[in-house]
């Protein structure tokens, strides 16, 4: 028989799926401990246990870090049973560390997977992201914009005042600044304490969660993993890489990197059709976190495929005991 190297989304989808859910409840159970580095290592050794159920040739892209920083799931890791597909995989299996161990809202369990070379492997250092929901031009905000632009731009394009725009922002003494101008507008700020992925993924359903626009810093990695969750939902993000020193320019070298002030768009960031399964850890304005009844334990997962467009709410309940 000849052996599968179709991308088949459909059928990888429910996977995906349990993936996902299989790393939120192992971080759930310690929700509220305080200890960041058990959660996030219980997501870890769950999220990889289930991948190496799949029938895919994958390679984590967008991981836990380099291979002497991370043992399990850095970045270049081959997980699957090696009998399917060759994948890009971009995870994180728990956004949000801080947000689980303090009982704090948004918290998630997060994974894409796409064709072999289909996402930019984006090296472990800071980026200037920015990004709003379907429905716009192409380039009616950007980065190369001031803040207070961004913002006047975005509400004539809504057809409302600056007052009726709001921003997510997270809150970093980085983002002082930003902060201030932004406020200036008249317009209001949304700030979160962890999790850009969640703060992006807003932008998506403005009518559901209020936001209308990200703007501000935050990691690499997870400025892809936002941009596949924009392919499947529609909507604009562009990111532009930072560098702190020669070192962390060395990293995007190695990556294959050679434009270092490249301004990124969504579909530079992730060239082809992509999945996408975000189960929630802890509640959010996303989906619910898991949560237990009497003996089960119950999880709400976004599952969602770029080629259709389509988006799951899956619920999923397992014994507790």
């Amino acid at each position: 028989m000849p052996e599968p190297t179709l991308f088949a989304d459909r059928m990888l989808s429910l996977g995906l799926a349990r993936v996902s859910e299989a790393a939120a409840i192992a971080s759930a159970k310690l929700i509220g401990s305080g200890d960041e580095k058990a959660a996030d290592q219980a997501a870890v050794d769950a999220m990889r246990n289930q991948l190496n159920l799949l029938d895919i040739k994958g390679v984590v892209v967008i991981g836990e870090g380099e291979r002497d920083e991370a043992p399990m799931l850095f970045i270049g890791e081959e997980v699957g049973t090696g009998n399917g597909p060759g994948v890009d995989i971009a995870l994180d299996p728990l956004e949000g560390t801080t947000l689980t161990a303090k009982d704090m809202p948004n918290a998630l369990a997060v994974i894409a997977m796409g064709p072999r070379g289909s996402m930019l492997h984006a090296p472990d250092v800071y980026m200037d992201k920015l990004a709003i929901g379907p429905g716009y031009p192409q380039g009616v905000v950007t980065l190369d914009m001031s803040p207070r632009d961004r913002v006047e731009r975005l509400a004539l394009a809504k057809g409302c005042g600056t007052a009726d725009i709001m921003v997510c922002v997270l809150e970093r003494p980085r983002h002082e600044t930003l902060i201030e101008e932004i406020r200036g507008t008249g317009a209001r700020i949304r700030l979160i304490t962890d999790g850009d992925v969640a703060g992006v993924i807003h932008c998506a359903e403005p009518e559901k969660t209020g936001i209308d626009m990200y703007m501000g810093s935050g990691g690499a990695p997870e400025g892809v993993l936002a941009a596949a969750a924009l392919k499947c939902m529609g909507g604009q993000i562009q990111g532009r890489l930072l560098f702190r020193n020669d070192d962390e320019k060395g990293r995007a070298e190695k990556a294959g990197i050679a434009d270092l002030d490249k301004i990124y768009q969504r579909d530079d960031m992730v060239t082809r059709d992509v999945i996408f399964a975000a189960t929630g850890v802890t509640d959010g304005s996303l989906v619910r976190g898991a949560r237990r009844d009497g003996e089960w334990l119950e999880t709400e997962t976004m599952l969602m495929r770029s080629k259709t467009g389509s988006l799951r709410r899956i619920i999923y309940r397992q014994n507790n005991n």
